[in-house]
């Protein structure tokens, strides 16, 4: 067993040296919002830190050591004025003389004893420099206070006749307009980091407005084009975003359109062939053209959604429940059982028309492939939502998940996906999820055959 290091130990030398890069990578701010402010922060707060314990140790400690050795002086000067006359008429005249020259309060208390209970301040080093002090210029034993009065300092000095008591202005032990360099230094560190603040806000906010761009234009939401701003460096960037999203989107329109052209061009003599068909005089083979005819078209089917991908269709709150019930009667109609599982009231914020199509075609491909089809949708902690398309057929290695959704891909005959198509079901259904910011990924079903679940954010 490995024994446990002392509870008291330093963390430093808990961790070697290689992993302290690993250990602050983690805990250092990973936005460009908090690394931005971290960058100003620390650094004024070293300095504040540096220019506080330089004015304490260098100045305001002096200060107070020199006051308080002053102030000794002159209770020396008192203690012993009185000890060489300890008559009532020498104390009235020392108690006069430090009132008038020295600002001290000198009484005697007759019998009287130093307090057994010493009493201490908060802030240490003036009561260790007062005592100090004192006990540098007094040969009696001597109590002082520095926290009942708030403005006076009291101390007390045995004698033989009883205490000699000194009340003195606080000011003369201590350097007491310290505070006002302190706070003046908290008030210029304020607007110093609002100012830093809300310039790095102003920069962040150019690159949130750049970032959320893209992410929409990976979605393949339309929106306007929007105003650089910025430093120099980000109007760069988002004006180069904004050109390289005008050239892309010029070769989707342009690509939409040929495969359009070409579909169009490739129906009418696939229509003028099923006239000729269906005017032809029976013969043996009219079934198998027939079937020909229905698959090309199919092709041309899947090519043209696979080109446009229903990128321009706006987005749209719907039902979970209702899609997956949809999608449940294809499969029915393909002579599948179906089971669906989706809490009524869910819903996501999708292109209909193209989740559904992702939705057919991963429910067509599941009844296609297996006798039992099981549909799920549910909410997950991150905000999201999860789709699963589930089936008892025989699945697909776990070595082919990703050859599978290549377009044009046929897997082996274990699970050939697409029969009567292309091979484009889950390359469109993956191009789908993703043009919504998500991702389709394969495994094994509990079922027995494949599990492709959808996940989208929120």
């Amino acid at each position: 067993m490995v024994p446990l290091p002392p509870r008291g130990r330093n963390i430093v030398r808990l961790l070697p040296a290689s992993l302290w890069p690993r250990f602050l990578k983690r805990r250092l701010p990973t936005s460009l919002w908090g690394r931005s402010l971290l960058i100003i922060v620390l650094p004024v707060l070293v300095m504040q830190v540096a220019v506080t314990w330089a004015f304490f140790d260098a100045h305001w400690q002096t200060v107070t050591a020199r006051l308080s050795d002053g102030l000794a002086g002159d209770i020396a000067w008192a203690v012993e004025s009185y000890a060489d006359d300890p008559t009532p008429q020498n104390l009235e005249v020392i108690a006069e003389r430090a009132e008038r020259s020295m600002s001290l309060s000198v009484d005697l208390r007759e019998g009287d004893v130093l307090p057994a209970e010493a009493r201490r301040g908060a802030i240490g080093v003036v009561d260790r420099t007062l005592e100090r002090a004192l006990a540098n210029r007094l040969d009696q034993p001597f109590w002082f206070d520095t926290t009942r009065y708030p403005a006076y300092v009291d101390i007390r000095v045995q004698q033989p006749q009883g205490v000699l008591r000194i009340i003195a202005p606080r000011e003369r032990a201590v350097a007491t307009q310290a505070h006002i360099f302190v706070l003046w230094l908290f008030v210029a560190t304020i607007l110093l980091m609002g100012v830093a603040i809300l310039f790095i806000r102003n920069q962040v906010r150019a690159i949130e407005r750049l970032a959320e761009a893209a992410e929409a234009f990976g979605r393949g939401e339309a929106r306007e084009r929007f105003k650089p701003s910025g430093a120099r460096e980000v109007r760069a960037a988002a004006q180069a975003f904004m050109d390289m999203r005008d050239r892309i989107q010029r070769h989707i329109d342009q690509r939409t359109a040929l495969l359009a052209s070409v579909s169009h061009d490739l129906r009418t003599p696939l229509t003028r062939l099923r006239l000729e068909l269906a005017l032809a005089p029976p013969f043996k083979r009219a079934a198998a053209m027939r079937g020909d005819l229905d698959e090309m078209e199919h092709m041309i089917d899947e090519y043209l959604a696979f080109a446009r991908g229903e990128a321009g269709e706006p987005a749209q709150q719907v039902s979970l429940a209702d899609l997956l019930a949809a999608a449940g009667k294809d499969a029915r109609r393909a002579g599948a059982e179906v089971e669906i599982a989706a809490p009524e009231g869910l819903t996501a914020t999708v292109r209909p028309l193209a989740f559904k199509r992702a939705l057919t075609n991963l429910v067509g491909n599941a009844a296609a492939h297996g006798d039992h089809v099981r549909l799920s949708a549910r909410p997950l902690p991150s905000g999201g939502i999860e789709v699963a398309v589930e089936d008892d057929g025989p699945g697909i290695p776990d070595e082919m998940h990703e050859e599978a959704f290549r377009p044009f891909s046929r897997l082996d005959d274990s699970r050939n996906q697409n029969r009567k198509g292309v091979g484009l079901g889950l390359a469109i259904a993956r191009d789908v999820a993703r043009g919504h910011g998500g991702d389709i990924t394969l495994g094994r079903s509990d079922l027995g055959g494949l599990r492709a679940l959808i996940r989208l954010p929120g």
